[in-house]
């Protein structure tokens, strides 16, 4: 696949609030012992802080491996699941305490495409039901204008509008997963979490479903959380893109930052391991970053960093000290303390005297951590330069 035009960027701009503003969201599912009194013995930290922003019209790809949170988060942002802690903010308003009758007019706004495109349809139902039910419940069209509706639908996504009788398995894979995005267009949201939904495919229907996204998003200007761990695919879709591990966000930016600045270790691991046509077409081979062990328990996560156990470049202040999400350009965020681009990382921790630490971890007296630091959703017009150690400002804001 080659690079697609931005069709929009995640944040906002121009001043204006965003689609949907994440700030310090939580997911602990419990964790219980056996036995006929099961009792909570720990909890399974699926998302532990994360923030992030996605304008109308634009578009965030989420990626990591399995088992980050990153499906997590896209079923608390469609309120499938009820947030532990922080604000999911939808065109102003906090949607992640509301009850099921509040979030009931919701869900004309907010669409999820799943990953199976056959378990998330039902067998049981024709085509014509799967996608006309919504319009049903919510009572968008009189009753007679149903089926109508429902074969424009079909017609959107490349189907033959007559096949509107027909049941699920009678459909190819490509086919049911056309299917359900016209379901999740059925009531035309303003906001589409796309959880893997090309992972099931063949590469050549990959392409196609791809594509019909894309013109759907540029026809209708709904906004994408796209979660996906093929970063062919993701780079493809998403002017900027969130990479996520252990159920935190460690680097978020424009496409161009991530792919071709990253500045987090595990980033870079991830760049590494997956094929660049261009580079083969210029020649040479991009070095393989070989992590060492396996991804520790969400239940029981290392002190400070997450990631501290598998990176060469950990030292002391790693384990006492989280790394703030500290944006690093106009539109570049990233959570190490010795973050640098492959071949430039520092010896030293370049956080600790925003922190207010040693470069242990241990509290230099006389200093307080820089106020904020790293818990803004959006960007900001001023960002720490790694190089010069000092904030700077963009003059063009």
């Amino acid at each position: 696949m080659t690079d697609a035009a931005p069709t929009g960027p995640s944040t906002a701009t121009d001043g204006s609030a965003p689609l949907l503003d994440v700030r310090d969201l939580q997911m602990y599912f419990p964790v219980k012992s056996s036995g006929l009194i099961r009792r909570t013995v720990g909890h399974v930290q699926a998302v532990d802080g994360i923030s992030f922003q996605i304008e109308s019209g634009g578009s965030l790809g989420l990626v990591g491996e399995s088992g980050c949170g990153k499906s997590t988060t896209g079923r608390l942002v469609t309120r499938l699941y009820k947030p532990t802690d922080g604000s999911i903010h939808f065109e102003g308003r906090d949607i992640a305490g509301l009850g099921p009758r509040q979030l009931k007019p919701l869900r004309r706004d907010i669409q999820m495409i799943f990953q199976d495109p056959y378990g998330s349809l039902n067998p049981r139902h024709t085509v014509g039901r799967i996608i006309g039910t919504p319009l049903e419940i919510h009572d968008v069209v009189p009753k007679k204008q149903v089926l109508p509706r429902v074969q424009e639908l079909l017609e959107i996504v490349g189907l033959n509008p007559e096949h509107y009788n027909r049941y699920p398995h009678e459909f190819s894979g490509g086919q049911r997963q056309r299917i359900g995005i016209a379901r999740a267009l059925t009531l035309q949201p303003k906001l589409l979490v796309a959880d893997e939904p090309v992972s099931a495919l063949d590469v050549s229907i990959q392409a196609q479903v791809i594509n019909l996204l894309q013109d759907i998003q540029r026809e209708f200007n709904i906004g994408f959380l796209f979660v996906a761990h093929d970063l062919a695919v993701v780079r493809h879709f998403c002017p900027e893109i969130a990479v996520m591990y252990l159920g935190k966000i460690v680097e978020i930016g424009e496409r161009d930052a991530i792919y071709q600045h990253a500045n987090h270790p595990y980033t870079q691991a991830l760049l590494s391991a997956a094929p660049d046509v261009k580079q083969a077409a210029i020649g040479g081979r991009r070095e393989r970053i070989q992590l060492q062990g396996d991804v520790p328990s969400p239940i029981n996560p290392p002190s400070g960093c997450r990631f501290r156990t598998r990176c060469s470049y950990a030292q002391d202040i790693c384990a006492a000290v989280e790394p703030p999400l500290l944006q690093i350009g106009r539109r570049h965020k990233v959570a190490c303390h010795f973050a640098g681009e492959i071949g430039h990382h520092p010896a030293e921790p370049v956080t600790a005297p925003l922190l207010g630490v040693d470069r242990h971890g241990d509290r230099v007296p006389g200093t307080d951590p820089t106020p904020g630091l790293g818990t803004d959703s959006g960007y900001s017009d001023t960002w720490y330069d790694f190089p010069g150690r000092r904030m700077v400002r963009d003059e063009s804001a």
